[in-house]
């Protein structure tokens, strides 16, 4: 899922610049998907996200003996789990350019025992690669604070973002109007009713406890506004509590409507996109909103903090912070002027700095840069 949706179309535009790719990951229903979109091969590791010993140490040997046979030139991971045994391996069997994107960080939300480990396994991660890239400013900084990925490694590609975004998908077209007005049609919403959005895994590191409630109360006062949730559940990793659940349930404000291949129509269907994430490294789904025109409430936290400027382009509020979240879509509820002003500033605020192209070129330039230096 990370390579079809997170790192769509970077695979395909390395392999146009002459690189020879060799894709890597868990396997999935999306795996015939990024073969055939990117025109790349593709080999299946097992992976997970869990903490998982002995099947870790299995997909350890698995790299090992892959990058033995194929002796790439450079391994270059995303997500923790692949980042570290990924790294790991790529040392152990001398590939000379081991570049690692750090996006999200579990470690920040987590406390005891599991913390230290998860902190040590991202400085083992980084003291095996040759280049670490945080996939935004504030990012790169808090890992300097937390002595991770020292000795010149840290560098941010472009503004940050692991891939940016595509500019011209993600535009208003005539066409996906059509498909958000059937798709508000479907949840019986009202042109006229004023709708928020959120799109990512219903988890709980995502906000969804505090947006649900802030909701909850907004809607006892204001009967014409709907929240719609886009994403999957993940009841075994990160489970919403049971309150919200029961809400999502029976609030005929809030409509769950799963995953969705292409959430530009959703996007579309909405007024408001609301983030209230924990812990990002440089979330896509910010951009994608803003591209399609909306404005955004986020929390302060990597990543969103650096797409949405306050008051310009959106409003940012403290983490975990219900009454500032319910204030905050309040006011968007209230305030039309405002509401209109910041959506007008979206689309430009991200196509001026987050076009993926760039991004591309800035990632293809490290690329050429390593290769050199090792040559010489």
């Amino acid at each position: 899922m990370s390579l079809r949706y997170l790192l769509q179309g970077q695979l395909a535009y390395m392999k146009s610049q002459g690189f020879k790719i060799l894709a890597i990951s868990s396997d999935g229903p999306e795996r015939e998907q990024v073969i055939k979109h990117e025109k790349v091969a593709h080999h299946v590791v097992p992976f997970t996200r869990a903490i998982t010993p002995w099947q870790d140490l299995i997909c350890l040997l698995m790299l090992i003996k892959l990058f033995r046979k194929t002796k790439p030139d450079i391994v270059h991971t995303h997500t923790p789990k692949a980042g570290l045994l990924g790294m790991w391996a790529a040392w152990f069997t001398g590939v000379p350019v081991r570049m690692h994107t750090v996006a999200g960080l579990p470690w920040m939300e987590t406390k005891g025992l599991k913390r230290i480990l998860l902190w040590n396994m991202e400085r083992l991660t980084c003291f095996f690669a040759t280049g670490v890239y945080p996939n935004s400013f504030v990012q790169m900084k808090f890992l300097k604070e937390n002595k991770i990925g020292q000795n010149g490694k840290l560098k941010v590609i472009g503004q940050g973002s692991s891939n940016g975004i595509d500019v011209e998908k993600f535009a208003p077209a005539k066409e996906l109007q059509e498909e958000a007005m059937k798709a508000r049609q479907g949840l019986d919403i009202s042109m006229d009713d004023l709708v928020f959005i959120f799109i990512g895994r219903i988890v709980k590191d995502k906000g969804i406890n505090e947006l649900v409630s802030a909701f909850r109360n907004l809607r006892k006062e204001y009967d014409n506004i709907h929240l719609i949730l886009v994403g999957p559940f993940e009841n075994d990793l990160d489970p919403v509590n049971d309150q919200t659940s029961r809400e999502i349930e029976e609030n005929p404000g809030i409509h769950a409507v799963g995953f969705q291949e292409d959430v530009r129509p959703w996007l579309l269907a909405a007024d408001v996109l609301t983030f209230p994430s924990y812990r990002e490294g440089f979330p896509n789904v910010p951009m994608q909103a803003g591209a399609m025109g909306l404005p955004a409430v986020v929390t302060d936290i990597n990543g969103c903090n650096e797409i949405i400027k306050h008051n310009i382009n959106g409003l940012i509020v403290p983490p975990k912070d219900e009454p500032a979240l319910k204030e905050a879509m309040e006011l968007l509820i209230n305030d039309d002027k405002l509401r209109h002003r910041l959506a007008s500033n979206a689309r430009e605020s991200i196509v001026s700095r987050f076009d993926r192209n760039l991004i591309w070129q800035g990632l293809l330039t490290e690329y050429q840069n390593h290769l050199s230096k090792n040559e010489s």
